[in-house]
């Protein structure tokens, strides 16, 4: 299974190891977020939910509420920056793991989210507020790493833009072109195709970590972790063995 996914972390990037990644990506944060949610009561993918919820509890002078907002408003961000810290110290220093240092840090997060899920039994008051702290965290960071790999082509924690790219690509589809002398409306079928399976991918795990949380609880995050640990493996084992042989700053300029 490593040759299988061998590149789709490294440096060298092609347009097909982005588009399995951005799948692979957007089947764990469907599921790591309907798991959350069965977990915790609150998605944490998508941030436009919670700016609204933010001014929604303002207006009706609910201030702990719209605080809490605020809180998972700056988890999500933290995840945001750690990635372009993260990837940036990599790529200064020639990593092959620099793109995969993020998802790293992710793996370790869904093993603590499992740890956090099995403490919330003692005192829900406080893990339970740390959870989706911590969920809001990943989510940010996971997208992050993706549309930074992919410069903004592909991102993989929230359906609305993917739906509407899709949309938009359906509409050109259907479009009857009647005048020849303008320039045809055609639709971009790669779009098309990879819009599908971000969506399809984000829906499958979604399916997955419901049903996983559902039966076997906190366990599931368990497999979630080891697929993105796999990802970022090769590239990182290649760097643990070039430090035999060079400094770590070497390669950086």
């Amino acid at each position: 299974m490593i040759p299988l996914i061998r590149g789709w972390t490294g440096l060298q990037r092609t347009t097909e190891n982005n588009t399995r990644l951005g799948v692979t990506l957007a089947f764990v944060a469907g599921a790591a977020n309907a798991g959350g949610f069965l977990a915790v009561g609150q998605y944490t993918s998508h941030m436009t939910g919670v700016v609204s919820s933010i001014a929604d509890s303002l207006v009706l002078g609910n201030i702990t509420l719209a605080l809490v907002g605020v809180a998972m408003l700056m988890a999500f961000l933290a995840g945001a920056m750690s990635t372009a810290l993260l990837v940036n110290w990599g790529i200064r220093r020639a990593l092959q793991s620099a793109y995969g240092l993020p998802l790293l840090l992710e793996s370790v997060l869904l093993l603590i989210f499992g740890v956090f899920g099995g403490a919330m039994n003692i005192a829900a008051h406080l893990f339970a507020p740390l959870t989706v702290l911590l969920l809001c965290f990943m989510m940010g960071l996971q997208n992050a790493v993706i549309t930074k790999i992919s410069r903004a082509e592909i991102r993989t924690t929230h359906v609305t833009g993917l739906l509407t790219d899709f949309g938009i690509e359906l509409g050109k589809l259907l479009y009857i072109n009647r005048t020849v002398q303008k320039t045809p409306v055609r639709a971009n079928p790669d779009k098309l195709k990879l819009q599908g399976k971000l969506i399809t991918g984000f829906l499958g795990g979604a399916l997955v970590g419901a049903t996983g949380f559902k039966h076997v609880g906190f366990v599931t995050t368990v497999p979630l972790a080891i697929a993105l640990l796999l990802l970022v493996l090769r590239p990182l084992w290649n760097d643990l063995l070039s430090l035999r042989t060079q400094p770590l700053g070497a390669g950086s300029k």
